[in-house]
């Protein structure tokens, strides 16, 4: 893999302005036994000037979130739409994207409810997870980050932290196995554009899926695919080169302008304003 998949893959769901320069963002993988319940961790760390805020717009993977910050410990569903976050002064957060199984598993049941909404880390983990537990995870992570927020040193032993507590739940069911599954078939393979290629993929009738992926990750089959389309296409206009018309028809839309309208019903960007702000003379960032 180039470094531009690689990028692309963390990158193209994150569409900040690339002007912006009032945050870093370290991004690693788990360690080898948890990956099949983390996907990666992510540390942001930003210094806002005083006066201004930024905002940070991410078309979300259909994955939980588990996040501790200085302030608060949260455990995330998916947003359906555009994440936003906005920041403001100083901070830092450490976050890890869960793998699609793992919500159900943090949460001891269908993650459904959870879909657009975030609670206190204790009260959304499953009640047989100790709230004590709980605590001391966040106490120690706080820990670890105080000295400095942007020492990459201290925001590994900090991942490391979070990473030991969440081993607790492993294995992965086989439920989750499938929904994993059904996941990378629909981000890997682009020529899945229909949810009844997945259906005939995966043996199993459009509502079997739907139940599947509404208990597993509170989506639909048909986001599922909407959302890696949205995916590509940001990366896709990311890079430049192709034509709104060409990208659309590899995407499998019916014309540029149903891209158009699903990439600014999500995003309440046009293609070509988001494409502009890769530019050399896009539009300058205001606070």
């Amino acid at each position: 893999m180039d470094e531009r998949d690689r990028r692309d893959d963390v990158e193209r769901a994150h569409l900040v302005d690339p002007r912006d320069t009032s945050f870093r963002i370290g991004r690693w993988g788990p360690a080898d036994d948890l990956a099949p319940l983390v996907r990666r961790y992510w540390v942001p760390t930003w210094s806002v000037p005083e006066g201004h805020e930024a905002e940070q717009g991410v078309l979300q993977y259909p994955v939980c979130l588990v996040v501790v910050a200085d302030s608060y410990a949260r455990f995330y569903g998916v947003q359906p739409g555009l994440s936003r976050t906005t920041l403001s002064g100083t901070g830092w957060a450490v976050g890890v994207m869960l793998q699609p199984a793992a919500g159900a598993l943090l949460t001891g049941g269908s993650v459904a409810p959870w879909t657009g909404r975030h609670a206190d880390l204790a009260d959304a983990l499953a009640p047989t997870t100790p709230r004590a537990d709980v605590e001391t995870l966040v106490a120690g992570v706080r820990g670890d980050m105080a000295p400095d927020p942007t020492d990459e040193e201290r925001q590994h032993v900090a991942t490391d932290r979070v990473g030991a507590f969440l081993r607790r739940f492993l294995p992965v069911d086989d439920e989750g196995l499938l929904v994993d599954a059904v996941v990378a078939a629909v981000e890997e393979d682009p020529e899945v554009l229909r949810v009844a290629q997945l259906c005939e993929r995966f043996a199993m009738s459009e509502r079997t899926l739907q139940r599947l992926t509404r208990r597993r990750l509170g989506l639909t089959p048909k986001w599922l695919v909407q959302r890696r389309r949205l995916h590509e296409a940001a990366g896709r206009l990311r890079d430049g080169g192709a034509t709104l018309a060409v990208l659309a028809a590899e995407l499998g839309y019916a014309d540029e302008s149903h891209l158009s309208r699903d990439f600014r019903r999500v995003t309440s960007m046009t293609p070509g304003a988001f494409a502009a702000r890769f530019t050399p003379d896009g539009p300058r960032r205001t606070g």
